[in-house]
């Protein structure tokens, strides 16, 4: 008992000076000036290549992909059970998906976040297809219109943009 009591003062106490700091002028170099402003490779902040932390909401949130674009996605998809999300690696996937109005089609999407910035070219879509074989009963894959994973995407962007809006007010 007495040394983890110990110990723990020790902590308290190294801690506590950690924050003294000299009054003595600092000399940074422009190279460690350079580094500073362009960020750490990893840090507190995690992976931070080529510039530092900006002021967006988005870099606030603990999630490792931009919030308003996982938000969206989310929401533009909640109509079909997620069978995977991954909020730090910024990945969604649905399980099959069969609209009541055209039995024997049904429909698959994973999502792939793929930054921390609300961009156009942020979000990834894939969009599988099978459709039931009627003399079987198998499904079998078709291949889907590479316009309908545009029109996902543009949904989702257009849900974040307004989720960024929003939160403004």
């Amino acid at each position: 008992m007495k040394k983890s009591l110990l110990a723990l003062a020790s902590m308290f106490i190294i801690s506590a000076c950690s924050g003294i700091s000299s009054t003595a002028p600092s000399t940074i170099s422009a190279e460690e000036k350079r580094k500073e402003e362009r960020g750490k490779l990893t840090g507190e902040d995690g992976l931070s290549v080529g510039g530092s932390r900006r002021d967006d909401a988005s870099y606030a949130s603990p999630l490792g992909v931009n919030s308003y674009l996982w938000r969206a996605t989310l929401d533009t998809l909640s109509f079909m059970p997620l069978v995977s999300e991954d909020p730090f690696g910024g990945v969604i996937i649905t399980d099959w998906y069969e609209d009541s109005k055209t039995p024997g089609e049904r429909f698959k999407v994973n999502a792939l976040i793929l930054d921390k910035t609300l961009r156009a070219d942020g979000i990834k879509i894939t969009l599988f297809k099978q459709t039931m074989d009627k003399k079987t009963g198998a499904w079998r894959d078709k291949k889907t219109d590479s316009a309908d994973a545009r029109r996902i995407e543009d949904t989702i962007l257009t849900r974040a943009r307004e989720l960024k809006i929003n939160q403004g007010r």
